[in-house]
């Protein structure tokens, strides 16, 4: 303590001999710069699914898939019904998707509409995802194909649709 004390009366002291005609110039951060909008976006099955690539080969085949919705179902299943009812579907949204209200929902997984979901309606809804993603068919999900392009560019507001010409508004925007 009294070594911090000795360090600030020096630094006082050197300040008063500098004189009063001494400026201090205070640089604040630069303000950041607005970040271009996104137009390549990951949806949270396409993230998951990229995200059980076991191999580490870039790409996710449906085996791997498979074997890691078991992993994430199982982790929600703890007590080992077999079955997960709608509100753990939703912390396994949250633990796996990025958010509880993550699609897909769990009305859209519970095919029989029991209000439980067994990791077979689990897999063979993500089966039917998978198919949309695999642009390519080579029985794999690569990154490129888990990449969703946005054809409008959209900003914290939204769209931001196409720009009005020159002189008028847009009319989406006030």
């Amino acid at each position: 303590m009294m070594g911090l004390a000795l360090l600030l009366m020096q630094a006082a002291t050197a300040q008063a001999d500098q004189g009063a005609n001494d400026t201090v110039t205070v640089v604040a951060r630069p303000t950041p710069f607005a970040q271009t909008p996104a137009t390549m976006v990951v949806e949270p099955v396409a993230m998951m699914i990229a995200t059980l690539d076991a191999d580490g080969d870039g790409k996710t085949s449906r085996a791997e898939m498979e074997t890691g919705l078991k992993r994430s179902f199982d982790a929600i299943d703890t007590t080992h019904q077999g079955s997960i009812g709608y509100l753990q579907f939703a912390d396994w949204a949250e633990r796996w998707l990025g958010d509880r209200n993550a699609l897909p929902s769990p009305f859209d997984v519970d095919r029989n509409n029991d209000n439980r979901i067994t990791l077979a309606e689990l897999q063979a809804h993500f089966s039917r995802l998978f198919s949309r993603f695999d642009r390519d068919h080579d029985g794999a999900i690569s990154r490129p194909e888990a990449l969703t392009i946005r054809t409008i560019p959209v900003d914290a507001n939204g769209p931001t649709g196409p720009l009005a010409p020159k002189g008028e508004r847009r009319r989406d925007r006030k």
